[in-house]
């Protein structure tokens, strides 16, 4: 299983103990994955031009006076199985109702089930949760159920949590953390989109938006923006797994980083000391290590026993001894010397 379906199958087990919170929650699945059905056709005359009708789009009601309450039926539909499961499990705790989840099967799926669904076939039952979640009111009017849930239901931090719990299950996913921090919740709409995030700014943690052909997708790619919103939906088993991948993956690339430091200083000191050796072996040819000052003299003699030594080991071997500076100074002064020497006399 994918660390995406790990994290939905935690979340599918957390059911809220608070009433609201269910609500809340089941608000977030019927948001992204629910669709009436069954309305009258007096009611069908008040959708808007180039909606389908009924089945597997979202159509709804402008400008109706009031819709029967005895003709709406409420449709779920998932590819993840997680998702309807959750569904049922909310509306037996929430509103005591029994359904049954259905299984669509495809040729292309080797025999696991293309799509899951639940249909409340009784209009009473659509009523009664359709009018829990603010998507009806009392008269019967329904609203978009692909406009921003209403502010009633996501008032409270508690509702908050679960209202992005159930969007995650419903339209999230999540990449392999051990190959790249991404997450993402994939909305129909921008208001859809940017209700998501700002119900995670109230939590500190900031989301961004984009789009990919018609849909808009919040996403998250910084481990700990990923690890604040595992902690608020509650997925604290996921979460403490996601740390030790963060962990792991922070210690490899501290690793690699002062591996490519100390790499990067080795090379440089090789490059460095194989100009000094070069440099001082050009002043014996044509100058003469004899004629130089007696400090050069030594330090050049120094240089060419010990080709590899760092800085502060070769002022050990010097009498009396010098500090690193001061290795550094004289050899200088002999580069400089060799430079000269290389130019000619100027021209006067």
């Amino acid at each position: 299983m994918s660390f995406s379906g790990t994290v939905k199958e935690e979340l599918l087990k957390h059911v809220p103990a608070a009433r609201h919170c269910q609500i809340a929650e089941l608000a977030a699945i019927l948001h992204f994955c629910g669709h009436y059905e069954g309305l009258d056709q007096e009611t069908a005359q008040d959708i808007p031009a180039g909606s389908a009708w009924p089945n597997g789009k979202n159509v709804f009601v402008q400008n109706a006076e009031k819709t029967d309450k005895n003709t709406v039926k409420l449709f779920v539909q998932a590819e993840n199985e997680a998702v309807v499961r959750k569904c049922f499990t909310l509306l037996r705790k929430t509103f005591n109702i029994n359904t049954s989840v259905n299984e669509t099967f495809s040729k292309k799926t080797a025999g696991r089930p293309a799509s899951c669904s639940i249909l409340l076939e009784k209009p009473e039952e659509a009523a009664q949760v359709l009018q829990a979640a603010k998507f009806m009111d009392k008269d019967g009017r329904l609203t978009d159920l692909r406009d921003p849930v209403s502010s009633l239901i996501i008032k409270n931090a508690c509702c908050q949590r679960a209202f992005l719990r159930g969007a995650f299950l419903a339209a999230g996913s999540m990449s392999d953390p051990e190959k790249s921090y991404h997450l993402e919740i994939v909305c129909t709409n921008a208001a859809q989109a940017e209700q998501i995030c700002s119900i995670l700014l109230l939590f500190q943690v900031e989301a961004r938006i984009v789009q990919r052909k018609k849909y808009q997708i919040v996403y998250m790619k910084d481990g700990a923006g990923i690890s604040d919103f595992l902690n608020i939906v509650e997925a604290h088993v996921s979460l403490m797994t996601f740390e030790n991948y963060r962990i792991v993956k922070e210690m490899r690339n501290s690793v690699n980083r002062r591996v490519n430091c100390e790499t990067a200083n080795i090379s440089k000191t090789v490059s460095a000391s194989t100009r000094q050796v070069d440099d001082i072996l050009f002043l014996k040819q044509k100058y003469g290590l004899a004629n130089l000052p007696e400090n050069l003299r030594e330090m050049a003699e120094v240089r060419l026993e010990n080709p590899d030594a760092p800085l502060r080991e070769l002022g050990e071997y010097l009498n009396p001894p010098v500090g690193k500076s001061g290795v550094n100074h004289r050899l200088r002064k002999l580069s400089e010397l060799a430079d000269r020497l290389r130019e000619g006399p100027k021209e006067q």
